[in-house]
Parts: structure tokens; sequence; C-alpha cells
């Protein structure tokens, strides 16, 4: 009995997956957000009609399961379902649509035209945002080992493990989501100010990282469901962080039980400058404190790589969820 219940749920999926497609614009809609994540505004802009319009398109192949919807601020965010729930067809059958569609044909050619042009609107906006601000980073460039050898490090480091399902708190410019995204079975990038997440967004675009997607969220109430995640990274972030300790335990929350975290801070210094002028709320991390910390939230196996150059020392630190600390909290 539950199997056929299981099944002609399936099928009632499915029929309600085709129906939300068999429409033209809705189709157009569809191969959009498949090639980008896209707000009403957007394709408002894309496809030329009118809000209302599009709106109600989008809340039919929201419920038809073909397309995700995300909240952003004001801002909803649609891009293609994903894949991840093994008993759910619908996301297989919109990708199944997508590889019959004749990308020749003059209406979606003009529609990927113009999507194109507003791509290099949004890397015309993040390069402008790295312009305003580029004095304060390359200031604190300089007190440390260059950006490629902690990347090389970071390489290193992860040689040897599976990131499976990543998850980047506080990705800022989204720049651990271009090196480590392409290794990842899917990757999501997470910060609360929206103007890094445009910078982010447009990077994985440019990058063509289509596994990868960045939503706003907090560090200490990740929305998502326990052990979503296998890997999760913190780069520069802990340092800006009100309560590491508890920033720390909600990444062990969402990661598998055999999932791994990494973190890339400063090692403690005497730099008053960079709290007073770059609002950072610790002076760095000692091995002790990143150590106790990890206990604390239920990893194991903690390790350091320091990285020498200039005023500050870059740290990267790596644990796995530890299965000791698990059963106690069980116990």
């Amino acid at each position: 009995m539950c199997a056929l219940h299981y099944e002609a749920k399936q099928m009632d999926r499915l029929l309600q997956a085709m129906r939300a497609v068999a429409e033209p614009t809705r189709i157009r809609i569809l191969n959009l957000c498949a090639h980008s994540e896209l707000t009403v505004s957007d394709l408002v802009n894309l496809l030329g009609q009118s809000q209302p319009r599009l709106s109600r398109h989008l809340k039919l192949l929201v419920e038809g399961h073909v397309l995700e919807r995300h909240q952003e601020g004001s801002w909803a965010r649609y891009r293609l379902a994903s894949d991840r729930r093994a008993d759910d067809n619908a996301a297989g059958f919109a990708s199944a649509v997508l590889d019959l569609l004749p990308q020749e044909d003059p209406i979606l050619a003009r529609d990927m035209d113009r999507l194109d042009r507003l791509r290099r609107k949004w890397d015309a906006e993040a390069a402008d945002y790295f312009k305003r601000n580029a004095a304060e980073w390359d200031h604190i460039r300089t007190l440390h080992v260059d950006e490629l050898a902690v990347s090389n490090a970071l390489s290193d480091v992860t040689r040897n493990w599976t990131l499976g399902r990543l998850l980047d708190i506080g990705t800022g410019t989204g720049k651990l989501l271009e090196l480590l995204g392409p290794r990842a079975s899917s990757a999501v990038g997470i910060d609360l100010s929206a103007e890094m997440l445009r910078v982010a967004r447009a990077a994985i675009e440019r990058e063509g990282l289509t596994d990868c997607q960045v939503r706003q969220a907090d560090m200490y109430q990740i929305p998502s469901a326990d052990q979503d995640f296998d890997t999760a990274v913190l780069h520069m972030v802990l340092h800006y962080a009100d309560d590491p300790a508890q920033a720390l335990a909600e990444a062990a929350r969402v990661l598998s039980d055999t999932g791994r975290i990494l973190i890339v801070d400063f090692e403690q210094h005497n730099l008053a400058e960079l709290r007073a002028e770059h609002a950072h709320r610790w002076p760095g991390f000692t091995q002790e404190q990143i150590q106790n910390w990890l206990n604390d939230a239920g990893f194991g196996d903690v390790s350091i790589t320091r990285l020498e150059g200039g005023a500050l020392t870059v740290c990267i630190w790596t644990a796995q969820k530890s299965a000791q600390s698990q059963a106690e909290e069980a116990a």
C-alpha cells in the first residue's frame, strides 16, 4: 500500500511538472534560470513582460518543482531546481526538457543574448565595488603572505579531500567558491552583505560554476537542515565574528557525521589598527582558542598550517567531525 501511495505521489508530481512547463513563456523562463539565477526584475527586462504576469508564471514553475525560489532580503531569486533529492523526478524532467530545446531558435537565442548583456552589467558593477574598496583591501594584503600562496596552500591541504556538498560561510567575493567549487558536487556560499553577494554571484557566473550558488544568510542561523553539507569553509571570517564558538557550532550542525571544516584566519597579532579601522572583532587567534572551540563543537583531528610573511601570519586550521564527541552528545 505504501509503495502504491509513493508511486501515485511521484506520478502526480511529474504531471504537475509537465503542466508547469507546457507554456511558451514558462519554457523561456526555465531556460534562462538554467543558465543564471534571476530575480523577477531581471526577467521583466529579459522577456519584456509585466511583473504580475511573470510572477504568476514563476509561481507555477516553483509549484511544479522545476524551479527553486530563494529569498534574499526583499528580493526573491529563481534557479533551476536541483536533483539532490533522490525521490524527486521533477528536477530530472526539467533537465530533460532543457536538453531537447533548440538553442538556435531565434527567440531562445535572443533571450541568451540579453542574458549575456545582463551578465556584463553585473561584471561592471562588481568591478566598481572592487574599485571603491581597493585601497582598504590592498592595505591589509600588504601585511600578510600573498593570496596566491594562500590559495596554493588551500589546494595542498584539501588535495585528498572529497569535498562533496560544500558550504562557504561568509563567502564575501566568492573566492573560495572559485577555488574549491569545481571540485565539489555542489556548493553554497552564504553572506549577510547583499553587495558582497552581487560580487560573488558575478564571479561564479563568469567562471561558469553552475553547481555553485550564493545566499543571504547569517552564519549563526544557517538556513539548512542538519547534516546538509560535507565540507564547510570559513575564509577570513572568524575575526569579524562576535561569537566564533557559536559560529563553529552552527557549522558543525549542518555538517555530515564525517564532515570536515577548514578555517583560514590570522594568528594572534598586535595590530590594533585592524580593530579600529577595519572592524576586526578579534586580533587573530591562538592555536589553543581554535582547538578548544572546534573540540567543543564536536570536531577532532585538528591540524594547522602556518603561512608566515609580513606582520600577519595566516593560519589554515582543519578538523573533522569526531565520532567520540557525537557519541558523548547522544549520551
